[in-house]
C-alpha cells in the first residue's frame, strides 16, 4: 500500500513545518501597527469611588 510509505510524506511534513515555524512568523512580525498606542497619564485614569444606593 503506497500510503504507508513514509519517505516522501515525512519529508514534505518536515519541510512544511520548518517553513511554518521559521519563515512565516518572521514575515508576520515585521508588520507594525499603523497607530501606535499612546501612554495615558495616571492622573487621567483615576476614578472616584461610587456609593451604591442600597
Amino acid at each position: 500500500m503506497p500510503q504507508l510509505n513514509p519517505n516522501p510524506w515525512f519529508a514534505i511534513l518536515m519541510f512544511s513545518w520548518i517553513i511554518f515555524l521559521t519563515i512565516i512568523p518572521t514575515k508576520i512580525l515585521n508588520h507594525t501597527a499603523p497607530n501606535e498606542p499612546t501612554p495615558i497619564n495616571e492622573e487621567q485614569c483615576k476614578t472616584e469611588s461610587w456609593d451604591w444606593p442600597w
